[in-house]
């Protein structure tokens, strides 16, 4: 007979955890399994193992707001953050759901019956009432190549930095990093303590902001108040500086990019190397901001062990990367931090009465559930802010629908616009990784509810005071 629950939550990172930590507190009633493709919980913070590896958001945001934050570094690494995950899950009892190396490869809704068939990756089968996505939007099986000509031909080692070797040694080597994102400015550093040189190799500028690693007026707060106060505290005041500069960055981005050069300039005491290195084209936020603790890369490239290069590569060779100028960049190790590759709901494949649903036709209500797909919801964090923010609300917002659902006596419910909306991408940043791939994703609207607004405050205040009942609809 086949296993059926009364929700399933999809992936045991951060958001499937605090997702299972609002679902037992507030609907203590429903049952429910987190399925984990992998053998172990963590997500993000459990594949990647790159030298280096860390948040860019502050962990006041990031953490849950349940869970206080108590080590002392704002700006955690990998090991640490994946340490409180743990911590978390076996505090709650949220470890015991987790059903590990489980793969949801299909989901099927049943108008007739009320909920969804989900057929995972042995081919075995289990229904559920109500169906959470949490599974982020980027491929776990396989990072973004763009193709690079002549690999085969470089003698040295190519890694990928979401593949990262354990047994990779690079004391001592020549090391050139392919990127200028969030996971390169984090290796930079990191590598150029060991290896010979680093060179942090970028086709185009990225704006980079340093911050302290500590916070401390958070420690000053945390000696004065309960912990799970000062951690309420924190949050606020770091929200509010995030979103404060991201308006600000939208409004002003002339002096965003002054202020963003001046701090480039000071660390690096270099007018040259900032104008031609870290003075991007675009605005400020029309792409993600990278945070870097404590000037860690600035650092590194004044002592003189990590250097950057602009320029275009034109093809692999044996001793390393022949670049469009003609120039040779010698590598023993070549790290292609290029970017992920987004992927729709963990690959997941839905279909109502056996008939796919075209996800990039949908609608996101409320920044959770879906036009077209009953009972269903999918976890979706901010862009300019710690993703667990809005992951949170978005949590909570399952659980009110949950609870409505039952109290008004509906099995199954769907959101649908009272008028015609005018589509816009799900995602509005200028990134490559998502650009590449933003049209298979659902949509938003032009107005509210189906906006998928990038601010905080407003979703806070509006998120858990929405009428449902305006907008979700029963399925006959």
């Amino acid at each position: 007979m086949t296993e059926h629950l009364d929700v399933v939550i999809v992936g045991a990172g951060l958001s499937g955890i605090g997702a299972a930590y609002r679902l037992r507190t507030e609907c203590p009633g429903k049952s429910y399994a987190i399925l984990e493709a992998r053998g172990s919980l963590g997500g993000t913070w459990d594949l990647f193992r790159y030298p280096g590896v860390r948040s860019d958001s502050d962990m006041f945001t990031l953490g849950y707001p349940f869970k206080p934050w108590r080590a002392a570094k704002a700006i955690a690494d990998g090991p640490s953050i994946l340490s409180y995950l743990q911590e978390t899950a076996k505090e709650f009892g949220i470890d015991k759901k987790i059903r590990y190396n489980t793969k949801v490869v299909a989901a099927d809704w049943s108008t007739k019956d009320n909920r969804w068939t989900l057929t995972l990756g042995d081919g075995s089968t289990i229904t559920c009432g109500f169906l959470y996505s949490c599974a982020g939007y980027y491929d776990y099986a396989q990072g973004y190549d763009p193709g690079f000509q002549g690999v085969d031909d470089f003698q040295g080692q190519v890694v990928h930095p979401q593949f990262w070797p354990d047994d990779l040694d690079y004391t001592g080597k020549r090391v050139v990093v392919v990127g200028s994102g969030a996971t390169a400015v984090t290796l930079v550093p990191s590598m150029a303590e060991r290896a010979a040189h680093v060179t942090m190799l970028q086709r185009s500028p990225t704006w980079i902001s340093p911050v302290p690693s500590r916070d401390k007026i958070a420690d000053t707060v945390r000696k004065l108040l309960p912990a799970s106060l000062a951690h309420q505290a924190i949050r606020l005041k770091n929200v509010a500086f995030t979103l404060g500069f991201y308006q600000l960055s939208r409004r002003r981005p002339q002096l965003v990019r002054k202020l963003l050069t001046g701090l480039a300039k000071r660390s690096l005491n270099d007018d040259k190397l900032v104008a031609e290195h870290f003075t991007p084209t675009y605005d400020p936020w029309d792409q993600r901001l990278c945070a870097v603790p404590d000037a860690d890369l600035f650092a590194a490239l004044r002592t003189g062990k990590a250097s950057v290069v602009t320029d275009h590569i034109d093809a692999f060779v044996p001793e390393g990367l022949r670049l469009r100028s003609g120039k040779v960049l010698p590598a023993d190790v070549v790290v292609t931090a290029t970017g992920l590759r987004l992927l729709v709901f963990g690959g997941i494949a839905p279909s109502v009465d056996g008939v796919p649903v075209r996800l990039s036709e949908q609608f996101v209500w409320r920044g959770a559930m879906l036009t077209g797909l009953p009972n269903f919801a999918v976890c979706i964090g901010y862009t300019n802010a710690s993703w667990t923010l809005r992951a949170d609300l978005t949590s909570r917002l399952v659980c009110k629908v949950l609870t409505w659902m039952d109290s008004d006596g509906h099995t199954a419910v769907v959101p649908r616009p009272e008028r015609e909306l005018s589509a816009r991408p799900l995602l509005d940043l200028a990134s490559g990784y998502i650009q590449r791939s933003i049209a298979d994703f659902p949509r938003q609207g032009d107005r509210a509810p189906w906006r998928v607004r990038q601010n905080y405050f407003i979703d806070a205040a509006t998120t858990l005071r929405t009428d449902l009942a305006r907008t979700l609809h029963p399925v006959a």
